[in-house]
């Protein structure tokens, strides 16, 4: 139902997992465990997925925690549970409050889970391109330390996303990042479309995380893309030109 993070699942008291799309009760373009509210989806279903998520975590049902996912770099301290109806618009979270399991919704984007190994502070992120690039990950780290967490003992595990071989970009993309920093031309090799590209986001991930002052990254190799029976794609479905798609959710939370 989930991958667990093997420098994450060291740490006993939380619990974490990138879950798949399977062992649900969503339907058609969702089948089946499709945990987002935002989505098409019958939100019945999507409820009771979510419920079946938190059960895996050993989370109370109304405590898997999501947020309105805006692609930016803003993130939020959670003290206590809200309402899927009053979601904040933001895309990372942290806490030190055990029994609250912090959820990140994704397709395609990087699921990022934190937790300091020493201090009980834990983070999620969402870090599509345009929330990387501008500093999303960054901002959960220095968001964690100011809860009591300390860089030299925070884990970070970099979940199932879109792999370099799927992820095309244009000519305007590769320059976003390329004025940023000529360093970030690793991150691209060239597409066999003209003018095109292949975009590494998850290296880019994970060397931002690094930079940031994080020594024990790990990283899964999943590709949401390509692993149509696992994960469910925005890109995918674009190409296919579906009127939807199913999210996925990763999530952690000290234990109780």
């Amino acid at each position: 139902m989930f991958i667990a993070s093997d420098n994450l699942s060291k740490i006993p008291n939380i619990t974490h997992g990138f879950f798949k799309r399977k062992n649900g009760v969503s339907k058609g373009m969702y089948a089946s465990l499709n945990c987002g509210l935002g989505s098409n989806d019958n939100k019945e279903y999507v409820i009771k997925n979510r419920i079946k998520v938190a059960k895996e975590l050993g989370a109370d049902a109304d405590k898997l925690l999501t947020l309105y996912q805006v692609h930016s770099a803003d993130v939020v301290v959670v003290a206590k549970c809200w309402r899927h109806s009053k979601l904040p618009r933001a895309d990372a979270m942290v806490t030190d409050k055990p029994g609250i399991a912090l959820g990140i919704l994704t397709a395609d984007c990087v699921p990022v889970l934190f937790a300091d190994k020493n201090n009980k502070v834990i983070g999620a992120a969402h870090a599509g391109w345009k929330g990387a690039f501008a500093g999303i990950l960054e901002a959960t780290i220095e968001a964690m330390t100011k809860l009591g967490a300390e860089r030299s003992s925070i884990v970070a595990a970099i979940g199932p996303a879109i792999a370099q071989k799927s992820y095309e970009v244009d000519l305007v993309f590769y320059e976003k990042f390329i004025n940023k920093s000529t360093e970030n031309a690793k991150y691209f090799v060239p597409s066999t479309k003209e003018g095109h590209f292949l975009f590494n986001l998850k290296e880019f991930v994970k060397n931002t995380i690094a930079e940031a002052g994080i020594e024990d990254i790990n990283m899964l190799e999943n590709d949401t893309y390509a692993e149509e029976g696992d994960f469910f794609s925005y890109r995918r479905a674009t190409h296919r030109g579906e009127a939807d798609y199913g999210r996925q959710v990763s999530a952690i939370m000290l234990k109780p």
